[in-house]
């Protein structure tokens, strides 16, 4: 809680100190950011690897079973999810990635990138270096970051009621040792198990406007006893209990 009110604080000191000295309201930078600083207001045509750091944190503001790309490139939906990231934290939802928006991904963010109610230990119980899947180390911690962006998405749209993650990332000795399929998400670090509340049902009803495209729950073969989500470029969604 420290930890985010002090990043919250210091975020709205610098915005007003850019603000004062004529900067703040057209700069893409409200501060410099220990993760990741825009230096320029991003919108519908812009391109580069400063909008795919945006498309990392707005990926989870999406219509239901719409994916984003991550590619750098500010097209509509680029756009209409910047819009939704917006509404839903009381911005000015014009779609354009300015000051005000870069800051409030500052104030959700910690320095490693991750958002600030989530972590790479929630994503990684199996081991310490993200080895030993069906993809590099560093594919599936990327891969692992974009889910947590989404969970975010999905936290604070389900009123900010904390989400438990039972598992994210597995090796394949680890996915092995749980039974998981060989040709699981886990294997990729790009899916997580869902427990606590809200409900499993709530669950998988929510996540499906947050742009995972695999969603398994209550109702579904060894899946009623979490919601499991994920980004498979086979959309398949099944959780027959929670009509899906």
């Amino acid at each position: 809680m420290f930890r985010r009110v002090s990043r919250l604080l210091l975020s709205f000191v610098m915005l007003m100190a850019g603000v004062v000295a004529g900067v703040g309201a057209t700069a893409g930078a409200a501060h410099a950011d220990s993760c990741y600083t825009w230096n320029r207001t991003l919108s519908e045509g812009s391109s580069g690897s400063d909008v795919t750091q945006l498309q990392i944190r707005v990926a989870g503001w999406v219509t239901s079973g719409e994916r984003l790309s991550y590619d750098g490139q500010y097209g509509a939906r680029t756009a209409a999810a910047v819009k939704k990231f917006q509404a839903a934290y009381g911005l000015a939802a014009d779609g354009v990635a300015g000051s005000a928006t870069f800051s409030k991904i500052y104030a959700l963010q910690d320095a490693d990138c991750t958002p600030v109610h989530f972590s790479y230990a929630e994503l990684n119980k199996c081991n310490a270096d993200w080895s030993g899947g069906a993809v590099s180390a560093a594919t599936a911690k990327a891969n692992a970051l974009k889910t947590m962006w989404k969970l975010e998405a999905m936290r604070h749209a389900l009123g900010d009621v904390p989400i438990t993650i039972s598992s994210g990332f597995r090796s394949r000795a680890c996915n092995s040792a749980v039974g998981g399929s060989s040709t699981s998400r886990h294997l990729y670090g790009d899916a997580a198990d869902l427990t606590g509340s809200p409900s499993f049902c709530r669950l998988a009803q929510q996540s499906r406007t947050h742009g995972f495209s695999e969603i398994l729950g209550p109702g579904y073969p060894g899946h009623n006893d979490h919601t499991h989500v994920a980004f498979d470029p086979s959309p398949y969604w099944s959780a027959p209990t929670c009509g899906i």
